[in-house]
């Protein structure tokens, strides 16, 4: 192999693998004199070692594995079974167990490469699947983390940014500050977020944050609407200015259990222009139509 250019090599290779080992099993193989003894080689040895050649130009024996990926000669017999060949028939078997070896070899080397060339693609692609299958479940964890950080955060009532965010900052802030102690209390977090997480995956910017909580938001949503089912309800509205001295609109709703109990849940707040009835109704239907609820069974 080495006579031909190191850029071809893998190609010639393929091509030989492809085609297999040379074994003319229906060849009168040739008797050689050897210690006094007319000798040849047997066929049976092909059934025996799948990867023996035999050239009849030659009169020898050949290893296909090797002779295409061997690159030292310090396995018993030298370089007979990838350079001169292989013809003393009487150890023929004995040296062909010899040859093949332990399972760290020279031979079994060069069949593992072998194999390796032959399943490239295939090898290739488990890598790449094994990458996305851990940095779906890094992003998962990332995830997880975040959100178990807004939740908190939430059920607390507690601000999520702080004044300075920054690497060097002494307090980042409730949402960064809790996430750093979650990595430092889980080694598995720790490994996916903040400063290990990879490229854009760190879920700290601020729009990241108003997603979760919108997340959040909307499961709440969902399972009071899922409590809540085709019962009657009514709701409640009231209205506030918040800091930024801004018209706002909360919306309650309240409707009976299948437990027979009352039930008041929060559902939203709606910024609105001004407080007359006509702005404050046009708000509601806004929210009903966002949230896909249905006036069929308001009452009130």
């Amino acid at each position: 192999m080495t006579d031909y250019s190191p850029n071809h090599r893998d190609e010639i290779r393929r091509a030989y693998l492809q085609k297999g080992p040379c074994q003319p099993k229906g060849h009168r193989f040739s008797q050689s004199n050897q210690s006094g003894i007319n000798r040849r080689f047997i066929a049976q040895w092909f059934d025996e070692f799948d990867w023996l050649e035999y050239s009849i130009t030659k009169d020898a024996a050949f290893c296909l594995h090797c002779y295409l990926f061997k690159t030292n000669f310090d396995q018993v017999g030298g370089d007979a079974f990838s350079g001169v060949g292989f013809n003393n028939w009487k150890k023929g078997r004995e040296r062909f167990s010899i040859h093949v070896g332990p399972i760290s070899s020279v031979h079994n080397q060069a069949r593992k490469t072998a194999y390796n060339l032959m399943h490239q693609k295939a090898h290739i692609e488990t890598i790449v699947i094994k990458q996305i299958d851990y940095a779906r479940m890094a992003y998962r964890t990332c995830l997880n983390a975040s959100l178990k950080c807004t939740r908190y955060l939430l059920r607390q009532g507690l601000s999520f940014c702080g004044h300075g965010e920054s690497a060097t900052s002494s307090n980042k802030g409730n949402y960064l500050e809790l996430l750093q102690f979650l990595a430092e209390h889980d080694e598995k977090v720790k490994a996916v977020v903040l400063e290990n997480a990879s490229g854009n995956l760190k879920l700290i910017a601020p729009s990241i944050q108003k997603d979760l909580v919108n997340a959040c938001a909307k499961e709440c949503i969902s399972l009071i609407m899922s409590d809540l089912k085709d019962r009657y309800f009514s709701i409640m509205v009231d209205e506030a200015c918040d800091v930024s001295i801004k018209e706002q609109m909360a919306i309650m709703v309240r409707y009976v259990n299948n437990k027979g109990q009352i039930i008041e849940r929060f559902v939203g707040v709606q910024h609105v222009t001004n407080t007359t009835s006509s702005a404050l109704k046009k708000a509601i239907d806004e929210l009903f139509s966002f949230e896909g609820w249905s006036f069929s069974k308001l009452r009130g």
